[in-house]
């Protein structure tokens, strides 16, 4: 009978492991669908981040560790994302260049406008209420980064920061 026992409970074991990495991809593909930024926030990896819809919903746009220089192309983290993000997370790690700047037109135009995200702030889960900066506050960031870039926060002026 013990070992009938010990039988069951392994098998229920086995069969609790084989449902698990169902689960766990299913919370994944769920988390990148709609569980908003908190919930999205990995911790410090290093990343940025950035969804279609507003409070990290909808779609799933990109991450990378690197920077990137068009969201359009292949090989920066972003493929056809540009013009679609509408909210944006900066996991980066502090120190160094630990700021996301964030650039209206493809290979990091500052003249035609860039915002940026410290690590402090997180992320930014609404872009339609900030607005690229070149010295005048120009179009609204909401759909309309084309490329970023990580920076040291120096890189910033006053009124370029996400909120």
């Amino acid at each position: 009978m013990r070992k009938l026992g010990t039988a069951i409970a392994a098998l229920g074991l086995a069969a609790i492991g084989l449902a698990a990495p169902a689960t766990t991809a299913q919370a994944a593909e769920l988390g990148t669908q709609g569980a908003g930024c908190n919930a999205q926030w990995p911790g410090r990896d290093g990343y940025v981040r950035a969804w279609d819809g507003v409070d990290c919903r909808g779609a799933f746009l990109g991450g990378t560790a690197g920077n990137d220089p068009d969201w359009n192309a292949e090989g920066g983290g972003f493929m056809g994302a540009s013009d679609r993000a509408s909210s944006v997370m900066n996991s980066g790690y502090y120190g160094g260049k630990d700021v996301v700047a964030f650039y209206r037109y493809q290979n990091y135009a500052y003249q035609d406008g860039y915002t940026c995200l410290a690590p402090g702030e997180k992320y930014a889960d609404y872009l339609g209420d900030n607005r690229f900066f070149n010295g005048t506050d120009v179009d609204s960031v909401d759909n309309d980064i084309r490329s970023h870039l990580w920076v040291y926060a120096s890189a910033c002026a006053a009124g370029s920061w996400l909120t």
